[in-house]
């Protein structure tokens, strides 16, 4: 698949290893930058996604998406995201997510709006109490994270992990340039899809806050790791 991802906002808590790694399926590990576990919330816009091979749709292609994630590596030592929740407005997307990709996709109803580079983004996920407020932008310049800082370990992933109702387990990797980050002015937050999930949710602001602009990106298909 083609898409772009846009004005995406990564807010960044440490979280305790323990309710994390509980989380986990049989097969991966939680992966630490400098013995810490963090948990991330990331809404972003979802734009001109398609297949390869197809044009873009009206009403299809473009739509919103929040995601609760944390990062793991398999027993090979490959890092990657583990989702724990991603939050969209757009059933249609919800659906083939869940049965091709085997995440954990969630209906809700969500709105945004654009000032300059200013966001106010809004979440409400379906059967799930509270509304998830965010106002942000960035505050600097943007540029390539370093290799080794905590900026490269948790936005520089280019896999994902996934599992079905059996078990089994999969992986799925994602080509892009890498990310142009710049710190976030973020004038409101929320931990609440962190809640909704049934994992703390932190009551002070996020201490890694980043913004990027946009990045197009490839989707190739999933690979089975487990038989």
């Amino acid at each position: 698949m083609r898409q772009r991802w846009s004005r995406i906002l990564f807010l960044h808590w440490q979280a305790d290893p323990d309710l994390l790694r509980a989380s986990l399926p049989p097969g991966l590990h939680l992966d630490l930058h400098e013995g810490a576990a963090w948990l991330g919330i990331v809404p972003f816009f979802m734009e001109r996604v398609r297949p390869s091979f197809l044009p873009v749709v009206p009403g299809l292609s473009w739509f919103l998406e929040l995601n609760v994630r944390t990062y793991v590596h398999d027993d090979n030592g490959v890092p990657g995201v583990w989702f724990h929740s991603l939050d969209c407005n757009q059933p249609i997307a919800v659906e083939l997510a869940r049965n091709l990709f085997h995440l954990p996709y969630q209906h809700a109803r969500m709105s945004c709006r654009t000032s300059g580079r200013e966001t106010e983004y809004t979440c409400r996920r379906k059967g799930s109490p509270g509304e998830a407020r965010f106002r942000y932008g960035p505050s600097g310049p943007a540029k390539p994270a370093e290799p080794g800082s905590l900026e490269f370990f948790l936005a520089e992933r280019y896999l994902l992990y996934s599992a079905d109702p059996s078990g089994r387990l999969f992986e799925g990797r994602v080509h892009h340039a890498p990310y142009e980050l710049a710190p976030a002015a973020v004038e409101e937050w929320s931990a609440l899809p962190a809640a909704w999930d049934g994992l703390p949710a932190p009551s002070f602001p996020p201490p890694s806050a980043l913004w990027v602009d946009h990045v197009d990106v490839g989707v190739y298909p999933l690979r089975r790791l487990t038989t």
